[in-house]
């Protein structure tokens, strides 16, 4: 039989259809928005509470609608869910300040509970904190903790066991939260006449307690019972701080700092020159002609009342310029006439009862997210002592899993436990965060493979042990378990049209001199090679050194670089200077150009260097934009952070055209309105502080357009730090809410440290 084959047309099926997750959302957005809201109800879900509504219509600064919606989102988890904490994710700028004081009126309004509110603060926005409370709050009593007499005041305030009538709030400055205090061994000195073996009579002096007059023996040391001798005594307990055996008495006491106790007289001298146009010969006078205690009262608890101090004739002693002056000067000082030192938050958690501040505002929270600094374990003593906490921040996440482990712990350690990250044995929570970047981040096990000796068949291979180490990126389920939950995001843009200005960044390769690329070329080449041999080697020490002078030296190429081995100290490359003190190098031109093209617009410059220390280049920058009839002011860490903003506006004040800094200095709090036009001359490796100082203009308030310009040579380390910097920030912005163009965009998978990625290209 003969079968005939017949082929079977087969049906086509459609091309495969790709899609960037953003576009994906935008097609399917409502059903996966219907099912998230099906599977996970949100706890607010826009309709306003209007109780809470007026609340905030009864503020004396109005909140603007987006900044409600974000309020009255963090009173319904605080609230209406009872979660112990929330965060507050919101773009530099968009008002997280008086967000986080109207969150605490409205909690006020809820419950008595939260009539006292901490802020912990950054040391140079106390003040600012302060001046924003009181233009807000109607009545609000507001306290500080940040000087010397921080003990006084908590001593003061233990004191205070009634319920406020008005919302009362308690600003901490962070540097002060994890400081110390000072003590010294307290014991008493006993005489005792004994005879010896040959009836002869002698003295002797033993350490005592102070209390039940029991001798202190050498058991704390040696487990001896013999006493102890008062040196001996001040040589065992100035090691730690211990008690009595018998009667439990502390054998320390608290002293102060440096110099003995000064003069009322003095310390009140010392304040009053602190303040604009008045010097030592004015300070005499008015403490001559009124008191030393008069003053005194008057700048510790009522500032105005000593900016109109009058003379016995009811003539005002200052004139409108001075008292302008001062008035300034006074939103950002605070005058204290203590003397000593105590750690606050220690005194908050021994002396203060549970739930004695109802409500934790933590300012710059992603400050608190390493594991062993002092500042974030007395953050988390106080997150555990207060009723709920609020969490600001502009950048929660960094790129790496662990930047939130910390953070999440100090803020709700119970749901961290409740997940299985627990201390260990040790008392430590190492392998609990291990536990978390395996879970939710990116670890990369190295492992190194070598050949062995031959065998009798074949050739056998070793496998050394693994090396682990961490990448950027953060997974969506660690995302929808721990971030989204307790996190209100917020943007510029949500604010509302009319409200900012456009913002626009510009990114501009500079082309190098002939001889500058000739040079870097032949340096690039040297050091690339030996940081080549040290890696394969094993030996790391040469990555930073080299990075720093690829990275550096174009900056700085009107100086010599000698390149010396951080160990052993060869000279692995030297290069001479190429630019005199009057040539103009080609960045340094195009800073002059775009300056100058600024100030015929009318627009303020402010230029960032994060070369300001050894190699300083804003000196140099600041000579050759003068030369070009520009005015120019340069901010140095000397000028202390309680003082830069008054720094900066009195700069304005004068008619600056260009401010140069690093932008460390300026990075949290400061409102730098005045200059729409920010020039990066390089950026540094901190995703933090480069999101940061990048929006120190485009804040509320802003009327002009803002521009950013980040500059950097052709063919360098420079251009690849830019691009490694830009994929670190898009990492850190998916727990932002930014949507990523694709899902794996979000962990990044081969994200490393930036300069290990720089190490990589120049070794690749």
């Amino acid at each position: 039989m003969n079968l005939a084959l017949q082929s079977v047309a087969q049906p086509r099926l459609p091309a495969p259809v790709e899609f960037a997750l953003g576009d994906f959302v935008s097609t399917f957005g409502e059903s996966l928005l219907g099912a998230v809201r099906e599977q996970n109800p949100p706890i607010y879900n826009g309709e306003a509470n209007p109780a809470r509504d007026r609340v905030m219509s009864g503020l004396l600064r109005q909140p603007f609608p987006a900044q409600r919606e974000v309020v009255q989102a963090v009173a319904a988890l605080l609230c209406d869910a009872d979660d112990s904490s929330a965060i507050i994710n919101a773009e530099m700028g968009t008002g997280k300040t008086i967000m986080a004081i109207a969150a605490a009126a409205v909690l006020y309004a809820e419950s008595k509970a939260y009539a006292r509110t901490l802020v912990i603060s950054p040391p140079h926005l106390v003040y600012k904190w302060r001046r924003e409370i009181k233009q807000t709050v109607p009545g609000a009593r507001v306290w500080i903790l940040n000087g010397p007499d921080t003990l006084r005041k908590l001593l003061s305030l233990r004191a205070l066991r009634e319920t406020p009538t008005v919302p009362e709030f308690f600003i901490l400055g962070r540097v002060r939260m994890r400081m110390g205090f000072h003590w010294k061994p307290a014991f008493a000195v006993r005489r005792t006449v004994y005879r010896d073996e040959l009836g002869g009579m002698h003295q002797a002096r033993y350490a005592s307690c102070p209390d039940c007059g029991v001798y202190l023996t050498h058991s704390m040391v040696d487990g001896t019972d013999v006493p102890m001798s008062p040196a001996m005594a001040q040589e065992a307990l100035d090691l730690n701080r211990v008690s009595c055996t018998a009667c439990g008495s502390r054998l320390w006491s608290l002293t102060h700092k440096g110099k003995a106790m000064r003069p009322r007289r003095e310390i009140v001298l010392d304040a009053l020159q602190q303040m604009p146009t008045i010097g030592e010969k004015t300070a005499q006078a008015l403490v001559t002609r009124f008191g030393e205690d008069l003053l005194g009262s008057m700048l510790e608890d009522n500032v105005y009342e000593f900016i109109n101090l009058m003379d016995e004739n009811g003539e005002l002693v200052f004139s409108d310029r001075q008292a302008t002056r001062m008035e300034r000067a006074m939103a950002n000082t605070e005058f204290s006439f203590g003397q000593g030192d105590y750690q606050p938050s220690e005194f908050i958690k021994r002396y203060l009862p549970q739930g004695y501040f109802g409500l934790l505002v933590v300012d710059e929270g992603h400050e608190y997210k390493n594991d062993g600094s002092a500042q974030g374990q007395a953050m988390g003593v106080l997150a555990r002592k207060c009723r709920k906490t609020l969490l600001l921040t502009g950048t929660l996440m960094g790129g790496y899993a662990d930047d939130l482990f910390y953070l999440l712990w100090r803020l709700n350690p119970r749901a961290m436990i409740e997940d299985g990250y627990r201390i260990n044995a040790r008392g430590t929570l190492g392998s609990a965060a291990m536990g978390f970047m395996r879970d939710h981040g990116v670890l990369k096990d190295v492992f190194k493979e070598t050949s062995g000796e031959s065998h009798r068949t074949a050739k056998g291979k070793k496998q050394d042990a693994a090396r682990t180490t961490k990448g950027a990126g953060f997974g969506p389920k660690g995302i929808m378990r721990y971030v989204l939950p307790c996190t209100v995001f917020m943007k510029l843009s949500d604010i509302g049209a009319g409200v900012l200005p456009d913002y626009t960044e510009h990114f501009t390769e500079v082309e190098m001199s002939d001889e500058q690329a000739e040079a870097y070329k032949k340096l690039s080449q040297i050091l690339s090679a030996e940081l080549r041999q040290a890696l394969a080697k094993g030996d790391p020490t040469l990555m930073g050194v080299v990075l720093q002078v690829l990275l550096a030296w174009p900056e700085c190429a009107f100086r010599d670089e000698l390149v010396r081995h951080p160990r052993s100290k060869a000279t692995l490359a030297f290069q001479r200077s190429l630019f005199t003190a009057d040539e103009v190098m080609p960045k340094e031109q195009a800073l002059i150009d775009l300056c100058k093209q600024e100030k015929r617009r009318g627009r303020k410059v402010l230029a960032y260097s994060v070369y300001t220390g050894t190699r300083d280049t804003t000196t140099r920058l600041k000579v050759l934009l003068e030369r070009e009839g520009l005015r120019v002011a340069v901010l140095r860490a000397s000028v202390s952070a309680t003082t830069r903003e008054d720094w900066v506006a009195d700069q304005v004040e004068r008619g600056i055209d260009v401010l140069l800094t690093n932008p460390e200095l300026v990075k949290t709090g400061l409102d730098l309105l005045d200059f729409p036009t920010i020039v990066y001359m390089q950026t540094g490796f901190n995703v933090y502080t480069l999101q940061q100082a990048s929006r120190r203009s485009w804040r509320i308030g802003q009327k002009k357009d803002v521009a950013v310009h980040f500059l950097g040579y052709r063919g360098t380390a420079q251009m690849t730090c830019l691009e490694l910097m830009a994929k670190k920030i898009a990492v850190s912005q998916s727990t932002s809410g930014d949507m990523p163009e694709s899902g794996l965009d979000i962990l990044n998978q081969n994200g490393d440290s930036i300069e290990v990625a720089l190490a990589k290209r120049l070794v690749a």
